[in-house]
């Protein structure tokens, strides 16, 4: 196997994965970590299934190139198109964001209805239902695509006016329906997870996907005996970041919700892979 000290590797079709990265860095600090972001093709969650699949054929072959020892699909719409496929073909082992979000949730719930905003895609895919239905087959899972949020995300306006009145027209049907906990089925969602909370008000349980796929990469990692045990020294560079377009404005966007400081962002060429 590879050995502890690589890195772990990171994609989404942009920015949103940083929430994930994010959650791994708190988490698992020892972890080095290569993300890819695929700023030139986003966004995934209006894409095919074959389209999506073939985009992260190729990330995970440049991740490869990378000598990563895991492979984390911080993407909800590639998880729910292309995880399962991909991970048949490779031999390093994968986790993406669905599955973690969905276990929470079917144990969280007390009423049964469980929430799911995301892209169109994973909402097209029925995902999170197929993954909650396993554990809980009583429960009844109730879809909202809000295709809006990302790009007002991408924009910065996380606490904006705009964004309340959005999300109060997104999510009002799920609160007549009367769900008790809600997924935040895309790794943008977090960044707006306070004005998303304040809409469905203190009944409802808001579950980050980015959060248990952190927990989810440590448990494996323990398990297979794969945890980086050595801290980081000064200077080395524990987080390298790439991108397929846009290396300033994912470099600008990455600093606002990591602190670690973003020193670059590396464009490759994707389509190379």
């Amino acid at each position: 196997m590879k050995n502890n000290n690589a890195p772990v590797g990171v994609f989404d079709s942009g920015v949103g994965g940083l929430t994930v990265a994010r959650e791994i860095m708190r988490q698992i600090p020892n972890e080095r970590i290569v993300y890819f972001g695929d700023t030139a093709r986003v966004p995934y969650g209006s894409k095919s299934k074959e389209t999506v699949t073939r985009y992260s054929r190729q990330i995970v072959r440049f991740l490869q190139t990378q000598e990563v020892k895991a492979i984390v699909v911080a993407c909800n719409t590639a998880s729910a198109y292309a995880l399962e496929e991909i991970k048949t073909e490779v031999d390093i082992p994968m986790i993406g964001v669905v599955r973690p979000g969905a276990v929470v949730a079917a144990q969280t719930t007390s009423n049964g209805k469980i929430g799911v905003i995301g892209t169109e895609g994973t909402i097209g895919s029925r995902i999170y239902s197929h993954y909650i239905k396993e554990i809980n087959p009583e429960a009844e899972v109730i879809g909202k695509a809000c295709p809006l949020f990302v790009p007002l995300v991408e924009e910065g306006l996380w606490q904006d006016p705009v964004t309340d009145e959005i999300a109060k027209r997104y999510l009002t049907e799920l609160i007549d329906i009367g769900i008790d906990t809600l997924i935040l089925g895309c790794t943008h969602y977090p960044l707006i997870r306070s004005t998303v909370g304040r809409v469905m008000g203190d009944r409802v349980t808001l579950v980050n996907p980015a959060y248990e796929t952190a927990r989810e990469l440590k448990e494996m990692l323990g398990q297979r005996g794969m945890l980086n045990e050595e801290a980081a020294q000064l200077g080395d560079n524990r987080y390298r970041f790439y991108v397929s377009d846009a290396a300033e404005k994912f470099k600008s966007f990455a600093n606002s919700i990591i602190k670690y400081g973003i020193l670059s962002a590396k464009i490759i060429n994707i389509e190379e892979y």
